[in-house]
């Protein structure tokens, strides 16, 4: 086998506004292995400021892999265990050389059967915009909307609280994401607010790497907590174990780019349903590509709730795509559901 890479930088449609500020664009790079003949592409999904190995030396490693592509997979895994999206590029690029076209994990899903119930994202912005992206997201037939909070909270408590008169509970589901952008003291507050207005959940309401006040909100809260960068940078099974059993969360998030790929996932799934706690899957600003292969291990897992999965259309400048939405459901494009 041999292995290239390359960089790649998305540019975004609208200038996206997160509780980090707003990004205008996203770096991520492309890594490509070769074998008699055949080509499997991964995205190594890069996150600046958000991925536990956004550090100088990343593209030192990956040029690392491609000279070391053909060595053992345990050993590649422990070599890339500091390194989760370049670990989750391999993971795609080594699946898609075996499947071919653009499969990673064959399914119902990739057959164009099946597909996946998906939340409709509601980006931070002042009361007008995220007002017409929420209108536009119920005309298109969700039932499940997340918003990002955590910038102006008085201005986002009021558009929850007109989504709840004109939506009851069973209508509509509702979800927020904090990005850790309250402190305790506040997160105690919204966290009442937030149940009052019957929302599903919030996740990630304080920054992470505070357990003890986050085990302390999970234990009292009346609105379910979900931890999504509180995974970020746990690497070691034993450690994971050690956050589900002192926080105790009711959810945790996962994205594949930032915990360690698939079988980084695969762990923390594992872990977090031996203790009966929930879990969906999240995509993380990928390209096209990292999207598709993303879509097609969710579809795998079986979890029936709305999954957290973009469709590309952010940017400008994306890949090619292969899924496509249809109201709430992402599929898989085939011939048969063209």
């Amino acid at each position: 086998m041999t292995a290239k890479y390359f960089r790649y930088l998305l540019e975004f449609k609208r200038p996206s506004g997160t509780s980090r500020g707003v990004l205008h664009e996203k770096e991520t790079f492309i890594l490509e292995i070769k074998e008699n003949g055949r080509t499997g592409t991964g995205e190594c999904a890069l996150f600046r400021g958000l991925s536990f190995d956004d550090r100088p030396d990343y593209e030192k490693k990956l040029q690392w892999l491609c000279e070391n592509i053909n060595r053992d997979y345990l050993y590649l895994k422990e070599e890339l265990k500091e390194f989760p999206s370049i670990w989750f590029g391999y993971e795609q690029a080594i699946l898609n050389l075996k499947y071919g076209d653009h499969l990673y994990f064959p399914s119902e899903f990739t057959d164009g059967k099946s597909a996946i119930v998906i939340n409709g994202l509601i980006w931070m912005g002042d009361i007008q915009y995220m007002e017409e992206q929420i209108l536009e997201k119920l005309e298109k037939g969700f039932h499940c909307i997340k918003l990002k909070i955590g910038v102006n909270w008085k201005s986002e408590y009021k558009i929850l609280q007109k989504l709840r008169e004109k939506f009851p509970e069973h209508a509509l589901e509702l979800r927020v994401d904090a990005n850790g952008g309250f402190n305790k003291e506040e997160a105690l507050i919204v966290l009442q607010q937030l149940a009052d207005l019957h929302i599903h959940s919030i996740e990630q309401p304080i920054k992470a790497g505070n357990w003890n006040d986050m085990a302390f909100l999970c234990a009292e809260t009346p609105t379910p907590i979900a931890l999504d960068e509180e995974l970020i940078g746990i690497t070691d099974p034993v450690e994971k174990r050690r956050l589900l059993e002192v926080v105790k969360p009711q959810y945790i998030i996962l994205k594949p780019a930032l915990v360690g790929g698939f079988a980084g996932s695969d762990e923390w799934i594992s872990l977090a349903e031996e203790q009966n706690i929930g879990w969906w899957i999240t995509s993380a600003l990928e390209s096209n590509i990292g999207l598709n292969a993303i879509a097609q291990y969710t579809f795998t897992k079986k979890n029936p709730m709305p999954q957290g999965l973009g469709t590309g259309s952010l940017f400008v400048n994306n890949f090619e795509s292969i899924l496509e939405l249809n109201n709430e459901m992402l599929w898989f494009k085939t011939s048969k559901t063209n």
